[in-house]
């Protein structure tokens, strides 16, 4: 998608598959479509994929990959184009409703065939970091089931630069960075960031899944113009899966914070109860995640949420106008105190229900109809944004019941050698389980216990016990 100030350019429909372009003023509440019909076949193919990686730099969007069915090849494909978009010139030709196939520009390269990745920069240099190549239809059984499917992660960072004079498009690859661990994710937040030395860069929010288990990760990875770093210390648990989200900065505190609305998460607050559901469910969290001077990180939940089940896969557009860095990290201290309208949440799921993959028939979840303006409030005292303490712990507590086996497994971290008492009770305060581990060593630990009384599951509320830490979770 891409935007003028007052009007949005956006590539998707209410049924999913694109077959027009939309262009809305969401100030005059006007709407403008065009069919695709008149574009080139390779362009109409990729124009209708899902999870493109897209970035806008001046008047040109530039959208890479993204999944979708290719009448040319008879089947499901991740498309291995980069093409640009003028975008001034195409609001105005569908305003207009004259042609504007000559406002897009299309180059394959094989390096560009990812969907699920995420697209950005650091001062000239373009970032493409994870996403996978995914050909063939979904199936929730695997690739070895119905007619099977092709599915690679990329576990890279690729960067390049891209020369563009209006007419012809010229690209330089860098070298990559590989890491099958950690840049393994996709369906995720890359957002652009100041760093407290002052410099642009990129952060990676948690995505999906991990190497060794189907479940999101619960890290970031910091990325600069040279190397890139995982944070350990810091764990998100609240906005797992793609969302709409905004990147903004303090020069006087060297504060950076990114505010996160609704999609997917593996945790939601309860009555001030961190709640664990490895089903993944759809949130309705606001949440935003603070980096402090020092290069420490937290995470806190706002007061409101989400008015539904939205979120996941939405984008936020921000007002043009707005004061920014170069690379759009919005500049909080240059905001009036007050009121302003920074932008809008547009597209992604609604959901009818938190969990529904698997009794989803087609009518428990739909695009989302609805564009929501998002207004900041400077020096507010509406709430009080509620710190999620074990961000910045360090026993990083999971537990969960393992399909395979039926047993409960407990995961935790430990920073130092120590007894660690395990406690498992019913919601009713029923005591189930305890253990005392004794003079545990540092590092990464498993507990597996197989416990009759949760044979069939059900919720919990787990505590973990050492010298220093005390976490509990539902």
């Amino acid at each position: 998608m891409g935007f003028t100030e007052g009007n949005l350019l956006l590539l998707f429909d209410e049924a999913g598959h694109n077959a027009q372009l939309f262009v809305i003023d969401p100030v005059a509440k006007q709407q403008w479509t065009a069919s695709l019909s008149s574009l080139p076949t390779a362009l109409q193919e990729q124009l209708k994929s899902t999870n493109m990686e897209f970035y806008q730099s001046g008047n040109y969007l530039y959208l890479l990959g993204g999944y979708g069915y290719s009448a040319t090849l008879g089947d499901h494909t991740t498309f291995s184009n980069l093409t640009a978009v003028d975008v001034p010139a195409t609001i105005n030709a569908i305003i207009a409703n004259t042609g504007f196939s000559a406002n897009l520009r299309q180059i394959t390269d094989p390096q560009f065939q990812v969907t699920g990745g995420r697209l950005e920069k650091i001062n000239n240099t373009y970032y493409l970091v994870g996403g996978q190549k995914f050909i063939g239809r979904y199936n929730p059984m695997g690739p070895d089931h119905g007619p099977g499917f092709i599915q690679e992660y990329t576990n890279q960072i690729r960067k390049f630069t891209i020369s563009d004079d209006g007419t012809s498009i010229k690209i330089n690859h860098l070298a990559s960075i590989t890491d099958a661990t950690n840049l393994h994710r996709r369906d995720y937040n890359l957002t652009a960031q100041i760093m407290p030395n002052g410099q642009e860069g990129l952060t990676a929010f948690s995505g999906v899944f991990q190497a060794t288990a189907d479940l999101p990760f619960l890290n970031c990875v910091n990325i600069d113009n040279v190397q890139y770093s995982v944070n350990t210390a810091f764990t998100q648990y609240y906005n797992h899966y793609q969302c709409a989200n905004f990147p903004i900065y303090s020069a006087k505190s060297n504060e950076m914070n990114t505010v996160f609305f609704g999609g997917i998460a593996q945790y939601y607050d309860n009555a001030g109860i961190l709640v664990q559901d490895n089903n993944v469910p759809f949130v309705k969290t606001i949440a935003r995640v603070s980096r402090s001077t020092s290069g420490t990180m937290a995470e806190y939940k706002l007061p409101i949420e989400m008015p539904a089940l939205l979120g996941a896969g939405s984008e936020f557009i921000p007002i043009e106008s707005l004061p920014k860095y170069p690379n759009g990290v919005i500049k909080l201290d240059v905001l009036p105190m007050g009121e302003t309208l920074i932008g809008y949440i547009y597209g992604g799921l609604s959901s009818t229900d938190a969990n529904i993959f698997w009794t989803n028939n087609g009518t428990k979840s739909n695009a989302s109809s609805q564009i929501f303006k998002v207004l900041l409030i400077k020096n507010a005292t509406l709430g009080t944004h509620d710190l999620n303490e074990q961000s910045t712990g360090s026993l990083k507590l999971m537990g969960y019941q393992d399909t395979n086996d039926g047993n409960f497994v407990v995961k935790y971290n430990l920073i130092k050698t120590t007894d660690v008492k395990l406690e498992l009770y019913s919601l009713g305060g029923k005591k189930i389980e305890a253990k005392i581990l004794k003079n545990q060593l540092a590092g990464e630990k498993t507990f597996e216990k197989k416990i009759k009384n949760i044979a069939n599951g059900g919720l919990f509320i787990l505590t973990i016990e050492t010298d220093y830490e005390k976490p509990y979770k539902k």
